[in-house]
C-alpha cells in the first residue's frame, strides 16, 4: 500500500506564507497612498570658493560647528518635494540672520545678506512646513520638526607684543573668551605676519632676538590651535616650522593667497642687489612630504604687490603703473596692465572691484574704484598718503586709513580713518588721530563689525643691546596701544555718531584679525 505524497513541502508553505504577507502589506501601503515622512535629510554649508575647491572641504554636515565669514550660505536637503512658501515662512533662525532663499529641486539654499557676526551661537528650526503635493492629495503632511545649531568663530586678534613679557613675539588674543596666548618663542623677533584664510596657521617673518640686522628675517609658520569647520581636530598651538631661510636671499614682503595654497615672497640676493623679484611657494607638500621649494617668477622688478582674489595672479607695481602677472614661472606677459595707477590698495572679495591709487605730478594722491567692467570712479584726493584700504564684506563700504598734509613750516601728516560708500561716494569720517601717529596700522574684522588700529610711541634714544622693535620707517618702538572701534553701516548716521573707539588692555602693535 502506497501513501499519498504531500504536494507542498514545509519550506514551500513558509515561502508562500511570506509572499502572501508581503502582498498584503504592499496592498495596505498602496491603499493608504504615499506615507513617506517629510523630513530634512541633510544640513550642509556652502563655501564662498566652493567652485574652486574640493567639495569635501566646502560642503559639510554640521552640528555645533564653528564657521567663518567665508561660509555664507547653508543648504537644506529634503526627503520630498516641498511647498516652498511654507518652508520659507516657517524657517526660524535665532538670533535672526537676514538672508535670501534659492531652490533647486529638493534643495533649499539660504544665503546671508551679511556675514554672521562672530562669537555667536545660532539655532535653526523648521516646523509646520508642507509637502508640495499635500494640498492636491488633501492630506496634512507636515515636516518632521528639524532643529540644529551652529556657531561663528570667536573674535580673535593677533598682534606683535611690546611689553616685557611678550616683546617682539606674536600674540593671539581671544576677545570672546578673554584669553591670551603667546605663539612664538623668546629667541625670535617677529617683524611681520599674515594669517592663513582658515585661521589654523600664521605665516610670519622673524629675526634672531640677539641680532640687530633688520633684514635678516626668515619665514616661519606657527599653529594657532584652531581647527577648520570641516576638520574634527586641530594641531596644538605655538608649533613653529621654518619655511624659508635667508642664506642666499633677503626675505622682504610676502602675501598669502585667499585660498591658502600659495605664498608669494619678495626677495633680494644678498651679494647682488640687482637680483630682486618675486618668488612663489606652493603650500602643499610634494609626494615625499617635503615642502615644495620656492620658484622664481620671471618678470620685470617691481614694488608693492598683492595676490588677486582668485589666487591665480599677483598685482605688482611696475614703473608708473600696475601689472597683473600670472602665478607661474613665466610672468613676462602680464594678464593686464594699468598705466595710470601705481598701486593696488585692496580687492573686493569676489575680485570684481579694486581700490587703486593714482600718484599725481603735484604730489597729491587720488583713490579710484576700478571694476572688472572697465569703470574707473574717483573716490577722493589727499595731499598726504593713502596708507591702507579694505573692502567691507557686509556692505558696499570701503574703509581707509589716510593722512593729510598739515599747513606749517615743517612737514607733518595727520592720519585719519574714513568710511566710503562705494555706490554713492559718500564719505563718513570715523576718527582723527594725533599728527605724531603716522605709523598707524588698521585691520577690518571678518564680519565687518569692528576696526582694529594701533598707536605707537617711538623712542628716539633706545637702550643699547636691547631687543629692538621698529616701525616700517625704522624708528625704535617704546610702547604701543591697541584700539577697537565698533562699526555700523554709513546710513546709520545717529548710531555712528555715538560709536567711540575702545582701548584694549593689551600692549602691542601691527594688529590683525584672525579670519
Amino acid at each position: 500500500m502506497t501513501s499519498k505524497k504531500n504536494f507542498f513541502q514545509p519550506l514551500d508553505r513558509i515561502a508562500i506564507a511570506l509572499m502572501l504577507l508581503l502582498i498584503l502589506i504592499i496592498g495596505l501601503i498602496i491603499s493608504q497612498g504615499d506615507v513617506v515622512r517629510v523630513r530634512v535629510r541633510e544640513f550642509t554649508w556652502k563655501h564662498v570658493q566652493s567652485e574652486e575647491k574640493d567639495i569635501s572641504r566646502t560642503n559639510f554636515t554640521t552640528q555645533n560647528q564653528n564657521i567663518g565669514a567665508e561660509y555664507k550660505a547653508f543648504i537644506l536637503s529634503f526627503s520630498r518635494p516641498m511647498d516652498t512658501k511654507s518652508v520659507e515662512e516657517n524657517l526660524k533662525i535665532e538670533p535672526p540672520l537676514a538672508g535670501t532663499f534659492s531652490w533647486a529641486g529638493r534643495r533649499m539654499g539660504y544665503s546671508f545678506i551679511t556675514p554672521a557676526p562672530y562669537g555667536t551661537t545660532y539655532k535653526v528650526k523648521l516646523e509646520k512646513a508642507k509637502d508640495k503635493f499635500a494640498s492636491q492629495e488633501k492630506t496634512n503632511k507636515l515636516i518632521q520638526p528639524f532643529e540644529t545649531t551652529f556657531s561663528t568663530r570667536d573674535r580673535v586678534i593677533l598682534y606683535i607684543g611690546a611689553s616685557n613679557e611678550d616683546q617682539g613675539r606674536l600674540v593671539l588674543y581671544n576677545l570672546t573668551e578673554e584669553q591670551k596666548k603667546i605663539l612664538t618663542p623668546k629667541d625670535l623677533i617677529v617683524t611681520d605676519f599674515k594669517p592663513f584664510p582658515d585661521g589654523q596657521k600664521i605665516l610670519f617673518a622673524a629675526r634672531p632676538a640677539n641680532s640687530q640686522d633688520l633684514l635678516s628675517a626668515q619665514l616661519y609658520t606657527v599653529t594657532t590651535g584652531f581647527n577648520a569647520p570641516y576638520e574634527k581636530t586641530a594641531e596644538a598651538a605655538a608649533k613653529v616650522d621654518l619655511l624659508l631661510d635667508n642664506k642666499e636671499y633677503q626675505n622682504l614682503k610676502f602675501d598669502v593667497s585667499p585660498d591658502g595654497e600659495t605664498i608669494v615672497v619678495q626677495r633680494g640676493k644678498k651679494d647682488n642687489p640687482g637680483d630682486f623679484g618675486l618668488w612663489f611657494i606652493p603650500v602643499i607638500s610634494d609626494s615625499s612630504g617635503q615642502q615644495t621649494p620656492p620658484q622664481r617668477l620671471q618678470s620685470q622688478p617691481g614694488g608693492d604687490f598683492m595676490i588677486t582674489p582668485d589666487s591665480k595672479a599677483v598685482a605688482l607695481a611696475q614703473g608708473q603703473g600696475t601689472a597683473i602677472l600670472p602665478l607661474q614661472k613665466d610672468g613676462t606677459k602680464p594678464l593686464d596692465f594699468f598705466p595710470q595707477f601705481g598701486l593696488v590698495q585692496a580687492f573686493s572679495g569676489d575680485g570684481s572691484q579694486a581700490a587703486m591709487v593714482k600718484f599725481n605730478t603735484d604730489y597729491t594722491r587720488d583713490l579710484f574704484l576700478v571694476t572688472n567692467q572697465g569703470v574707473q570712479k574717483k573716490l577722493l584726493s589727499t595731499t598726504g598718503s593713502i596708507v591702507n584700504c579694505q573692502f567691507d564684506t557686509a556692505s558696499p563700504t570701503l574703509y581707509c586709513l589716510l593722512t593729510q598734509l598739515l599747513p606749517g613750516e615743517y612737514y607733518q601728516e595727520q592720519p585719519y580713518l574714513v568710511a566710503i560708500d562705494i555706490k554713492t561716494g559718500q564719505q563718513k569720517p570715523l576718527l582723527v588721530l594725533p599728527p605724531d601717529q603716522r605709523n598707524v596700522q588698521m585691520s577690518l574684522s571678518p564680519d565687518g563689525l569692528g576696526l582694529l588700529f594701533d598707536q605707537i610711541q617711538t623712542n628716539p634714544n633706545p637702550p643699547a643691546n636691547a631687543p629692538l622693535l621698529t616701525t616700517d620707517d625704522g624708528e625704535a618702538i617704546a610702547t604701543s596701544n591697541l584700539w577697537l572701534m565698533p562699526l555700523l553701516p554709513i546710513a546709520d548716521a545717529q548710531e555712528n555718531a555715538d560709536l567711540k573707539p575702545e582701548q584694549l588692555p593689551l600692549t602691542g602693535f601691527h594688529p590683525r584679525w584672525l579670519p
